[in-house]
């Protein structure tokens, strides 16, 4: 039997306005589980959030799905016109935006995997530019000798990119069709189904509490640099 209960139609109408109004008000993505204890016992929380899904589709602003978490954002086709309000963006250096790359298609992976595919050695300080932008962090540490950090993207890079899931990265082909890849690659070639998943892998350990103190201190440093920049932020 199912848990929800029925309202009646005014009722429902003010379950939406309360649901549009959480979304609107906040600044990230919220969560189904957070939206269901926000608003009156018996929502049917999924129900409300693809109507408003729909009666925003043709709108300015659209609702989106951003992981497994939900958010207003501007409708793509009309993002251009951000641009003369934005602030002048910061841009990734190549070496940030290959190494970006490496670690959503290959995550969890250490540096020196990266620096593996690469083919060259990778600077803290590209590392450092990434997890300030808050699209890479630290997941935790390998077993394996000298237990090196495993990098993986966040729900930010998500959003920033505007993907539902790390699944929606473009496959081979794709990248073939927009001409990012050489037509004259092996035939070994193959790129690899990306998986984003928090839950630690096998050969994985927590990470220590000196890791976690720089992780504050690269939160603390970011902070300094938005309030002495205004609204800077870096760009692909």
């Amino acid at each position: 039997m199912s848990n929800v209960t029925h309202f009646a139609p005014e009722e429902e109408r003010q379950h939406l306005r309360m649901l549009e109004a959480l979304l609107f008000a906040s600044k990230e993505p919220l969560g189904e589980i957070l939206l269901i204890n926000r608003l009156p016992e018996g929502a049917n929380v999924p129900k409300l959030l693809q109507e408003l899904q729909t009666a925003y589709s043709g709108r300015g602003v659209n609702l989106i799905r951003v992981a497994d978490k939900w958010a207003f954002r501007t409708a793509s086709d009309l993002s251009y016109m951000m641009k003369i309000e934005a602030v002048e963006p910061r841009k990734l250096s190549r070496a940030a935006l290959e190494t970006l790359a490496i670690i959503a298609y290959h995550q969890p992976v250490t540096r020196a995997e990266l620096e593996d595919i690469r083919g060259v050695s990778i600077s803290k300080g590209t590392l450092d530019v990434l997890l300030e932008t808050g699209w890479i962090r630290m997941r935790g540490r390998r077993r394996t000798p000298g237990r090196p950090i495993t990098y993986g993207t966040t729900e930010a890079f998500l959003d920033h990119f505007v993907l539902e899931s790390i699944r929606d990265l473009p496959g081979l082909d794709e990248l073939k069709g927009a001409g990012l890849l050489e037509t004259g690659i092996p035939s070994s070639f193959s790129i690899p189904n990306p998986s984003d998943d928090s839950e630690l892998t096998e050969d994985e350990d927590p990470l220590d509490e000196e890791d976690l103190i720089d992780l504050l201190d690269l939160s603390d440093e970011k902070d300094d640099m938005s309030a002495k920049d205004g609204s800077d932020s870096p760009q692909s």
